[in-house]
């Protein structure tokens, strides 16, 4: 397969959760967690998707992956769109698209062992009449698994509680890799990590990613980890895409305000540059994602906004230098 070729094509992706009816009115509350989103990955790249805790990042992942039913919009994953797919095709499909989840406790299973956790896809997919494997090969692969994320085989009858944070995350990231995906999908992997154990598991999904030729959606509220581990990096502001662009290039040269001041608030390891470096601070608070607005969702914390951005919402278009910027100061509206 072409290096070039599209695995993941998100178009106009909405999430919209039901609040219900209030005492007040009878129309229905919705909570619009992600508005209206689009973007693609290559084979074989690895997009980050940055922005503040409540944007709408895990939202998004979890609607690609089908564990929400997103409200309107379209997934393909190699051309197939998930989203008008039977259940067993879903579940065909999700062979080459595998999670592994922010909580390296919560997410496995406490009353089966690292073996019978990293099995487990395995098993399912059998039942279904997916895969054809026997039990020999099948822990032949739980073993081989292990070792490959820096675990010892011999640990395969241990129970997670008998395992340290970064333990229990590379057991996830064995079980991911069970079925040999294609893509995967990784929910802020690192946050519940120490400094230590994150540069290791950062490392690990380098590696696993030449080794097997992956390709990740890699979310993180760490600028610092974005820039190390991503191609192109997606900044999401309240439900939608404000800016995409290459890693290098999106923190050389920032367009968008709002990425102007994410970027601005993570520190440099340089005490010079530091001092003499311009922090923007924000002012007002993250507006609720219960309402819809008709302009620019970041209005109102804007210090460069203009009465256009008021009445109309900039589309995300690509500007000369070849980002791509959801923002008046670079277009103007048709």
């Amino acid at each position: 397969m072409s290096e070039n070729e599209v695995l993941l094509d998100v178009r106009n992706l909405k999430m919209h959760f039901s609040l219900g009816r209030s005492l007040f009115s009878k129309e229905k509350g919705y909570i619009y967690a992600v508005d209206g989103i689009s973007f693609q990955i290559k084979r074989g790249e690895t997009l980050g998707l940055v922005g503040e805790s409540g944007c709408g990042k895990s939202t998004t992942v979890r609607a690609i992956a089908q564990l929400y039913k997103p409200t309107a919009g379209e997934v393909f994953l190699k051309g197939k769109d998930l989203m008008k797919t039977s259940a067993h095709d879903l579940l065909s499909a999700r062979k080459n698209m595998q999670m592994v989840f922010q909580d390296p406790y919560a997410s496995l299973n406490p009353r089966m062992t690292a073996g019978e956790i990293i099995s487990e896809p395995m098993k399912i997919f059998q039942q279904r009449g997916l895969l054809d494997m026997s039990t020999e090969e099948r822990n032949d692969r739980v073993d081989n698994l292990m070792e490959r994320v820096g675990l010892s085989r011999f640990f395969k009858n241990r129970y997670p509680h008998e395992f340290s944070g970064g333990q229990r995350q590379r057991i996830g990231i064995a079980r991911a890799l069970a079925l040999k995906p294609e893509l995967m999908l990784c929910d802020e992997p690192v946050s519940a990590l120490d400094v230590s154990i994150q540069s290791q598991i950062l490392n690990l999904f380098k590696d696993l990613q030449k080794e097997f030729g992956l390709t990740y959606l890699f979310i993180a509220h760490d600028l610092a980890v974005i820039q190390y581990i991503s191609d192109r990096v997606a900044v999401m502001y309240l439900g939608l895409i404000v800016e995409i662009s290459g890693s290098k290039d999106l923190y050389k040269n920032p367009m968008h305000p709002y990425t102007q001041a994410l970027l601005s608030a993570a520190p440099i390891p340089d005490p010079k540059v530091e001092a003499k470096r311009q922090r923007i601070i924000l002012t007002g608070d993250v507006p609720s994602p219960d309402k819809q607005r008709p302009g620019c969702y970041f209005y109102d914390r804007c210090w460069k906004r203009m009465d256009i951005c008021k009445k109309y919402r900039p589309e995300l278009k690509e500007t000369e230098s070849g980002h791509q910027v959801a923002c008046f100061l670079y277009h103007k509206p048709e």
